[in-house]
């Protein structure tokens, strides 16, 4: 059977500021990403997913754009982009580049304009609206990064709205002209070649018309992530605010502009809200989003349990949607640091690490690595006067911010800066992840960089993993077991999801598959699994 390319795709995110720096000014940059194409393509991915490289003032570090068809000079210029492309292409990588439609910068020309007047042409370009009769902001929505959603403009005497930094206003997704310009910046990179979007922060991207206050929590009820504990924007209910009505009427238009292409791809993160029902409505039709990405993997709470928890709710509501999963992103804590710490689960990180990456590359879905997942890298511990993130700064020290997840990649374990670059980078490497650099792990046939090259190359060999049905079986903490089944395989898949060793009964008729890089034992039914592994068993149909 052959699927789109992106069913079951193992996508690879790019950080690039800290990636690889290829002009030895501290900051990575396009150049060093194409220097490192040969080491993409021995992990065997299908597809690279590169943050923001627009010209920008870096606020949030390429989130706020202030010009979507410029690469930004820190990254190079559009030739090297190009140059990227073809490279990436010629070695069978897709090239997936994310796309900011919610807001710009208040430093792009749009936003120049239309702070200017109320009658300027791009007066109606961004969510503008009138204050309070005693002067204070239109309603009580608030900012993901403090404070209210509403910045006061003195020239046109009203507040815009941001859902994040001041500094990144929303577009008016209601004024025509806007889905036209905007839609124009996407052509503009399908037409240079590029493989598909990854939509940030897309429930945002349309606020409710009538501007009503979104209602409290319940205190009971606000979820666990990682900056809850001290930000009070989790104590509304977001629903005038994410996910509105409008949204998946703009996503219908640009899914078609993106099919006139041939074989292109959108992919939306989803993020605030019930991610997993999102998901599933912004996929299952085939008429929007061809995936979501969520961050159900990026909670606090991570158990088996958990785990078990999340894969039965997706299966119960995405139908002919789809999910593409990750566990760590350049927003989150590694999940190495984070499933380690919260789980109490002490031992081998090594082996956590692959373990993590067997799961991962097991659910049914997409999967998405994040850098320096592959060499199992903690979280980095930066200090303070080093912080580069306006979160961290903001809310330290309950909450130290981004910049531990987005330090450099440690290529060369004997080199200053671990190899990333001759000068200072613009986040330190930690001396942590020195001691887990790409040569050094290049050395160790049981590292963790080997098992993943060796897993994604098992994985591609097994379409009932790749794109088959999933369902879960019955198994008891700490052990995650289910089923993946396509046309003419049969899978079977069991995580001990423990620090410590366990067993588990297996139904007769399953035998063991080699090649994945696991260690387990099967006797007379009896499944042995070492801590922190798995097995992999097949069965006929």
């Amino acid at each position: 059977m052959q699927c789109e390319w992106w069913r079951g795709a193992t996508i690879y995110q790019i950080y690039p500021r800290s990636f690889f720096d290829g002009n030895g000014d501290g900051t990575g940059d396009m150049p060093g990403i194409n220097a490192k194409l040969d080491y993409l393509r021995s992990l065997g991915i299908d597809a690279i997913w590169i943050s923001p490289f627009y010209k920008s003032p870096m606020r949030d570090f390429g989130y706020d754009v202030a010009d979507y068809r410029t690469v930004d000079p820190i990254f190079g210029t559009n030739g090297d982009f190009n140059n990227l492309i073809a490279g990436a292409h010629e070695r069978g990588i897709k090239v997936i580049i994310d796309l900011v439609l919610p807001h710009t910068s208040d430093e792009h020309l749009w936003f120049k304009e239309s702070r200017q007047s109320t009658s300027n042409p791009k007066a109606n370009w961004y969510v503008w609206a009138d204050p309070k009769p005693d002067g204070t902001p239109p309603n009580n929505w608030l900012s993901v990064f403090g404070g209210s959603a509403w910045q006061w403009d003195s020239r046109r005497q009203q507040y815009y709205l941001h859902h994040f930094l001041r500094s990144q206003p929303n577009l008016n997704w209601y004024h025509r002209p806007v889905i036209d310009a905007m839609f124009a910046e996407a052509r503009f990179w399908l037409d240079a070649g590029v493989d598909g979007f990854r939509l940030d922060a897309i429930t945002t991207l349309v606020q409710d018309h009538e501007l009503r206050d979104n209602p409290a929590r319940p205190v009971g009820s606000r979820p666990l992530s990682f900056a809850d504990s001290n930000n009070p924007f989790s104590w509304q209910e977001s629903i005038y605010t994410r996910d509105q009505p409008h949204t998946l009427e703009i996503l219908a238009q640009l899914r078609t502009l993106v099919d006139s292409y041939d074989d292109r791809y959108l992919i939306g993160e989803i993020a605030d809200v019930d991610m997993i029902t999102v998901s599933a409505k912004y996929t299952r039709t085939g008429s929007h989003l061809h995936s979501c990405y969520n961050f159900e993997l990026m909670q606090l709470v991570f158990s088996c349990g958990f785990l078990r928890s999340v894969i039965e709710k997706t299966e119960s509501v995405l139908g002919a949607g789809w999910t593409t999963w990750a566990m760590s992103n350049h927003d989150n804590i590694r999940v190495v640091s984070r499933f380690g710490k919260l789980g109490q689960l002490g031992g081998d990180d090594r082996s956590l690490a692959k373990l993590l990456l067997g799961v991962l590359l097991s659910l049914r879905g997409g999967a998405c690595l994040y850098q320096g997942e592959e060499l199992g890298l903690p979280q980095a511990d930066v200090a303070f006067e080093d912080l580069q993130d306006p979160y961290g700064i903001e809310f330290w020290p309950e909450f130290k911010g981004r910049d531990g997840c987005r330090t450099p990649i440690p290529w060369t374990g004997d080199l200053p800066n671990a190899g990333f670059s001759k000068a200072k980078p613009w986040l330190p490497v930690s001396p942590q992840h020195q001691a887990l650099s790409v040569d050094l792990q290049e050395k160790d046939t049981n590292s963790v960089l080997h098992f993943t090259r060796q897993f994604i190359a098992w994985r591609k060999q097994h379409p009932a993993i790749v794109y088959g049905t999933l369902v879960l079986s019955a198994s008891a903490d700490p052990v995650l077991s289910f089923e993946r089944v396509c046309e003419d395989e049969r899978i079977l898949c069991v995580f001990n999801i423990s620090n410590k060793e366990t067993s588990t009964q297996v139904p007769e008729g399953w035998q063991p598959l080699e090649g994945h890089g696991f260690q387990s034992e099967l006797v007379d039914s009896k499944l042995r699994l070492p801590a922190f592994s798995a097995a992999f068993l097949g069965a006929s149909i």
